[in-house]
């Protein structure tokens, strides 16, 4: 075995389905960034996302998941903005722990049956 500077690992996604993909890695980053930024425009422009695409993937995984991700306000002369609903507040806690769980389990299982390769 080497002792290389960049050892071999393992990363897993994880991806929801239902009819369709309803939600992973780039839904929940979107949700984040609304989260900090309040707003779906300036989240979706701070990942190189058009505003329509960002909608186009909201409006999806409400339908497969069946609740509402944001809570919106039309701008105006105090200006509009997005929030998360507690769903899906609740939904993007448990998604990313799940990543790290499995993630963490992979690493584990990565060296127990390839750890030869690094």
């Amino acid at each position: 075995m080497s002792k290389d500077k960049n050892p071999m690992r393992v990363k897993i996604t994880a991806q929801i389905y239902k009819d369709e993909k309803c939600f992973g890695p780039g839904i929940a980053l979107l949700l984040e960034k609304v989260e900090e930024k309040r707003s779906l425009r300036c989240a979706a422009a701070d990942i190189k996302m058009s505003y329509s695409k960002a909608w186009t993937i909201i409006r999806r995984a409400e339908k497969e998941l069946g609740f509402a991700l944001l809570d919106s306000k039309i701008g105006g002369k105090s200006g509009g903005g997005a929030t998360l609903t507690e769903e899906a507040k609740k939904l993007l806690c448990d998604f990313r722990t799940y990543e790290r769980e499995l993630n963490d389990f992979a690493k584990e299982k990565f060296v127990e049956c390839l750890g030869w390769i690094d």
